[in-house]
């Protein structure tokens, strides 16, 4: 048969060894050949195979550690975000304005903002959109939803001033991380009718009361948020009437660039459609 054995060299160390023996005959005799082999290169083979898998095992263990505890992480983040999305009480207790929202991330946790305060007789509307997905970005969001809300505590009115303040807090905070996210930010300012809109985000939607879609651009409002320290230069605004009855429609690009299964982008112009068919509706309805 074949064994495994222990040689000794002619210098007196010991090796690894093979010995296949094997009878055979011929008339009445019987003979045995053997076959000796030198297995020194399959034996540290195999023993760096053995210590391969039991690295791979405590790796495997400790990946497994790591992802439950970053899965908590990313729950914790997820429902932090979900907690801080305005209510549907304090929607409909937004005195001259019918609102309703909705955010469902693409992932765990995704890059989506919006809000909404009152202060005064007045609303301001945020919302906006952080590069990318996953923890970082859910974290970004946060941080804006803080930094708009403490501006407006701090009474903060000019629009201009806001937005500015806004990107360098983040900016300040994107350079400590050593992240190079950005965020499209778009707030809005609404008193009697007037809707003062300020930040550079996707085209707002605005459906008159007669069935009229207008889009504005706002890419000429603002710059993206956190990419530079000072953004002031290129923060402006632009003064919209509504009247009674218009509807004012507010997304992200999770909208506009869903896809179905032939790859085909959903696109503004069949949200805009969708949103003049039923403009006639609650907001709640139209969302």
């Amino acid at each position: 048969g074949r064994q495994e054995l222990s040689g000794r060299r002619a210098g007196g160390s010991i090796f690894p060894l093979e010995a296949t023996v094997t009878a055979a005959k011929a008339g009445s005799q019987v003979f045995y050949t053997g076959t000796f082999r030198d297995i020194s290169d399959r034996k540290q083979a195999e023993s760096a195979i053995k210590f391969a898998n039991h690295e791979i095992k405590t790796l495997n263990l400790r990946l497994q550690a790591e992802n439950k505890r970053l899965g908590a992480e990313v729950d914790v983040t997820r429902r932090l975000q979900q907690m801080l999305l305005p209510r549907e009480e304090e929607l409909k207790n937004v005195t001259g304005l019918d609102i309703a929202g909705f955010m469902e991330p693409a992932t765990e946790v995704g890059g989506d903002y919006y809000d909404v305060l009152t202060y005064g007789n007045r609303v301001k509307i945020g919302i906006g959109d952080v590069v990318g997905h996953g923890l970082e970005s859910g974290v970004l969001t946060l941080m804006l939803q803080t930094a708009v809300r403490t501006l407006l505590e701090n009474n903060e009115t000019d629009p201009e001033q806001f937005m500015t303040v806004v990107n360098r807090t983040l900016h300040n905070n994107l350079q400590r991380m050593n992240s190079d996210r950005n965020v499209t930010l778009c707030l809005l300012d609404y008193c009697d009718g007037q809707l003062l809109v300020s930040g550079q985000h996707e085209e707002l939607i605005i459906v008159r009361s007669t069935g009229e879609v207008e889009r504005i651009d706002t890419i000429d409002l603002g710059f993206p948020i956190g990419m530079v320290a000072d953004i002031a230069e290129f923060v402006s605004h632009l003064s919209v009437q509504l009247r009674s009855n218009d509807v004012v429609v507010l997304y992200t690009d999770g909208i506009t660039e869903a896809e179905n299964h032939q790859g085909e982008l959903y696109g503004i112009e069949r949200l805009c459609e969708v949103v003049r068919r039923n403009h006639r509706q609650s907001a709640s309805t139209i969302r």
